[in-house]
């Protein structure tokens, strides 16, 4: 069979578009953090996860403005050869710093950070044992391993006696990484890190944190699940991006110094990769001094999601009660799920639509997401065009 025959096959975005319910890839035309313009038209951002809005600050813009001025572009090289400027290592040290681990080590962007750490410590011989709902990056890295000859374990979604059960049929004598994400990027579920990490030192296996939206979110002044839960020492390795909270692009991974310099001299995702751009790191730098000089941005971002899934339980929803940005509305069917996408999208409130193969069957849901920087005027509009369609369409429990 001809190998682009699956891709004439596929018609079904066609068909989704052709009734008008389409709702992907829709370019927004300006950015100004929770209000963008699309089609010419104002909208309120409630999918974006520039969790603290630092993406149209203009203390972050002028500072990747001023690093191209400096820099130029790109810097034309991975990090291992002509790619690493001074500007990569102060970031290195101040993520360091502001995490509370030994070492950081960039990568350009998160996805590649995962898949960069994952394949280079778990080798020939090792296991590598993922949340079965972890984000996709984490099981392409996983695979990767797999690839080259690593053991892939998963575990069930947050279900530790399952974990335990994994890991106590393992050989004793071999490598095991457990991994995590931080915050459940589709439910906004926070992971209980403190009886993962219990379990996994239990049969020896080392955990990583994927923090990609945790950091900015929750714990102290926002640094991330490790903080949340106070097990800053425990923990092994936390992996992130620059594309949320830091309000650019790229990845890191944090831990002890010995590790990172491994990671650093064998990932071929960082040593085959160009670095990361001198306006991404200096944006990823200023988003940061803003973060440590304004943790109060981190108490307004958990005041307005508290305010929010108040809102949304007093008027009927079901919302999972945690504190992170993220608040999926469950729908139903696709249908319920495309025509509330419509609906909203015509009111000028943009959201993202989940349906299968994304989420289970009849668990099509808006994930929402929310911002430091929304008002309680823009909350209430969003909140309101959420009560009018989930009446008309019968999805309120209450």
């Amino acid at each position: 069979m001809d190998i682009f025959q699956k891709c004439f096959d596929f018609k079904r975005a066609e068909e989704i578009k052709a009734v008008g319910l389409y709702p992907y890839f829709h370019p927004i035309e300006e950015n100004e953090g929770p209000v963008v313009h699309i089609e010419g038209r104002r909208f309120l951002m409630a999918g974006s996860n520039n969790y603290l809005g630092l993406t149209a600050d203009p203390r972050v813009k002028e500072a990747a403005i001023k690093s191209i001025e400096k820099y130029g572009t790109g810097c034309s090289g991975s990090r291992y050869l002509t790619g690493t400027l001074d500007m990569h290592n102060e970031l290195e040290f101040r993520l360091a710093k502001f995490l509370n681990q030994e070492a950081v080590l960039l990568f350009s962007t998160g996805f590649q950070s995962a898949l960069g750490v994952i394949s280079t410590l778990v080798q020939r011989g090792d296991y590598v044992i993922s949340d079965k709902e972890n984000h996709s990056s984490i099981m392409n890295g996983c695979l990767l391993a797999k690839g080259g000859m690593a053991e892939f374990k998963r575990f069930k979604h947050s279900d530790f006696a399952d974990l335990e059960n994994v890991l106590k049929h393992l050989p004793e004598n071999t490598g095991k990484l457990v991994v995590t994400d931080g915050v459940f990027s589709v439910t906004g579920e926070i992971v209980n890190l403190p009886e993962l990490i219990r379990i996994s030192h239990k049969y020896g296996a080392k955990v990583m944190v994927d923090d990609a939206h945790s950091v900015g979110v929750i714990g102290n002044g926002g640094r991330g699940t490790a903080s949340h839960f106070n097990c800053n020492q425990e923990i092994d390795l936390i992996l992130g991006t620059f594309s949320k909270t830091f309000a650019s692009l790229g990845g890191f991974v944090a831990g002890p110094e010995r590790v990172i310099n491994y990671i650093k001299h064998h990932s071929h995702a960082l040593i085959f990769s160009a670095s990361p751009t001198p306006p991404s790191v200096a944006a990823a730098l200023e988003a940061l001094n803003i973060l440590e000089k304004e943790p109060q941005l981190v108490d307004k971002l958990q005041s307005n999601v508290k305010y929010l899934r108040k809102k949304f339980v007093e008027h009927g929803f079901k919302i999972e009660e945690n504190e992170s940005a993220i608040i999926p509305i469950i729908v139903g069917d696709v249908d319920k799920a495309l025509t509330t996408w419509r609906y909203l999208f015509d009111h000028g409130i943009y959201v993202n639509a989940f349906v299968p193969p994304g989420v289970p069957p009849n668990m099509s849901m808006m994930r929402t997401s929310f911002m430091a920087t929304h008002t309680k005027e823009h909350l209430d509009e969003i909140l309101e065009g959420f009560i009018e369609i989930g009446k008309e369409l019968d999805y309120i429990y209450k």
